[in-house]
């Protein structure tokens, strides 16, 4: 076990020595090394975009409104009439033009992990939900072609020749089909690539220019799309959810989606975290929040969450922890999940969408009895690891935790004051009171 004093360390040089507390990670923030170029992260310069009305569909990429058929077919969308939304699932080819979607959710082309790893490795089915949808999409001819074109495309993507496509049998590129009906590799893909009105390719809409209001709708439709996942397939003990922003963060699309991933097991990161917290039971508390409030770490802060610059990443971090007793967050109250909502849609704000980002969540397994609580790490790739933290496990992080929070606070208190984020304390504002996370209450 890792002295709690030992967890952040000053040298007279300047040098920030950080062990983080849950899994161990160590990381050096040298001074000056924030300042070395970047090339290969840097924007390139803005291009002008075409002129064109806000009212025709946007078709920058296979994500954008007007390229529907280029992605397989919609498990479900979220649509808003400006006062409330609702949730349309399973749709036909002739639905998806009758309303415009928020949010869509659609299976991942390419899966990470596949329809055929669950089924050769644990003889997983469609659930009967998932095969009628299949059958009424493949009897309906639109559907048909449409599903052909995916294989099409992806087998082109594969390597595969026109000629060895066109030699394929039909039921064999009917069987490929079944990962776009019941696989548990999934996009939330956001409707706008383009902010309304933008004259320039750098004017992304990212999770931060959401309004509020719509980010959480956001996440309550990935939150939905996860208990999919498990209700699909029983095979599955954990499902991964993340968002990677811009190229350097591993992002295909400039384009803001998530992506959900169904896993038989916890993650190594996960994993660790848990065995640290079987020692500890307060450990989340103890060694994590408390701590943070302790070195004047704090970002923001509302009744149901709180944001700090973490220690012991590999890229300047904020994480965020819902304060609630209840683990996932399919379990949390709508207030409680607005809390964490409001909490990571300000952080994103006052990051800026220029910034590559890693956003990733943490929550209990299904099948764990652990009291993990939800929580969220936003990683800023302004850095790459190289040969040194390859020889060393020692990851030099540009960024100091205290440079990140005075990067972060004053753009905080720019954006509250214009009205464009909701539900905050920041800084200074914050609860100094200890143990505010209460996962550990059954």
């Amino acid at each position: 076990m890792i002295p709690e004093g030992s967890y952040v360390t000053t040298m007279l040089d300047g040098t920030i020595k950080q062990i983080n507390p849950l899994t161990g990670t160590e990381v050096w923030s040298v001074p000056g090394r924030g300042a070395k170029p970047a090339p290969n992260v840097e924007q390139p310069l803005a291009k002008r975009l075409e002129p064109r009305p806000d009212s025709v569909p946007e078709d920058y990429c296979n994500f954008c409104e007007s390229r529907y058929w280029a992605t397989p077919a919609e498990k479900a969308r979220l649509i808003w009439d400006g006062r409330s939304s609702r949730v349309l699932h399973r749709l036909l080819p002739r639905e998806v033009r009758q309303t415009v979607a928020l949010f869509r959710r659609i299976p991942n082309l390419f899966e990470i992990v596949t329809v055929d790893y669950w089924k050769k490795n644990y003889a997983y089915q469609l659930s009967s939900e998932n095969r009628a949808w299949r059958d009424r999409y493949l009897a309906d001819p639109d559907g048909r072609a449409h599903v052909m074109s995916i294989i099409e495309t992806k087998l082109h993507h594969l390597g595969r020749t026109p000629e060895e496509v066109a030699r394929i049998p039909e039921p064999e590129k009917l069987e490929m089909a079944d990962a776009f009906f019941g696989g548990c590799h999934e996009l939330i893909i956001a409707r706008r690539h383009f902010k309304p009105g933008a004259q320039f390719d750098s004017e992304l809409v990212s999770s931060g220019e959401l309004c509020p209001v719509e980010h959480e709708a956001y996440f309550r439709f990935t939150v939905d799309a996860v208990e999919g996942i498990y209700a699909s397939n029983p095979y599955v003990r954990y499902v991964a959810v993340f968002q990677n922003w811009l190229a350097p963060s591993g992002a295909t699309f400039d384009h803001l989606h998530k992506q959900l991933v169904g896993l038989d097991g916890w993650g190594s990161h996960l994993r660790a975290e848990i065995e640290t917290l079987r020692r500890r039971p307060n450990l989340y508390n103890e060694a994590v929040v408390n701590l943070a409030k302790y070195s004047s770490r704090m970002i923001a802060e509302n009744d149901h969450a709180v944001a700090f610059a973490d220690i012991g990443h590999q890229y300047p971090t904020i994480a965020i922890f819902s304060k609630s007793r209840h683990l996932r967050p399919s379990e949390h109250k709508p207030e409680e999940l607005r809390g964490v909502s409001d909490l990571a849609h300000a952080c994103h704000a006052a990051a800026g969408s220029g910034i590559s980002c890693n956003e990733e969540w943490y929550s209990a397994p299904r099948d764990s009895i652990d009291r993990v609580p939800w929580h969220i790490y936003l990683k800023w790739r302004i850095n790459t690891p190289a040969g040194f933290e390859g020889g060393t496990r020692i990851y030099i992080n540009p960024m100091t935790p205290f440079e990140l929070r005075d990067r972060m606070v004053p753009r905080l208190y720019e954006l509250r004051l214009l009205g464009k984020i909701r539900n905050i304390r920041i800084a200074e504002e914050c609860s100094i009171e200890p143990n505010v996370l209460q996962f550990y209450r059954a």
